[in-house]
């Protein structure tokens, strides 16, 4: 099993920047793909990036179109950490963010809920106009 903690959300202004960093911890060796989902008020919870763990593609990254060029996902080995930089927010982000642990590889469909099997509590960011 495997625990996962996020951390770093918070409130910001439009244009404004925050980064989310999630901590796992237990068995973590299974793990293939970490991603970081969302889910804003009244909808879906929803894929936002992903990056492979097991050295398959160790620069490709995922992003769903609405946050490509605006958020940037990295890992810290040393750390067993991955993070979500997020720049441009703007109100449309405002979301419970997620991060999520998944045995299947980024490259089978990351944005899929139940390709996940750990999750996070959530780290709530908002962003006012």
């Amino acid at each position: 099993q495997v625990q996962l903690v996020e951390s770093g959300g918070g409130s910001v202004q439009a244009g404004g920047s925050l980064t989310l960093s999630c901590v796992s911890s237990g068995y973590t060796r299974d793990t293939k793909c970490m991603g970081w989902f969302r889910q804003r008020p009244g909808k879906e919870r929803e894929g936002v990036a992903a990056i492979p763990t097991d050295g398959s593609s160790k620069y490709y990254t995922y992003y769903d179109d609405s946050v490509k060029a605006r958020f940037n996902i990295s890992q810290d080995n040393s750390e067993n950490s991955v993070s979500l930089q997020m720049t441009s927010l703007n109100p449309e982000d405002t979301a419970m963010y997620y991060c999520a642990a998944s045995t299947s590889r980024c490259s089978d469909a990351w944005y899929l809920k139940f390709r996940y099997g750990s999750w996070g509590r959530g780290a709530q960011v908002t962003v006012s106009s």
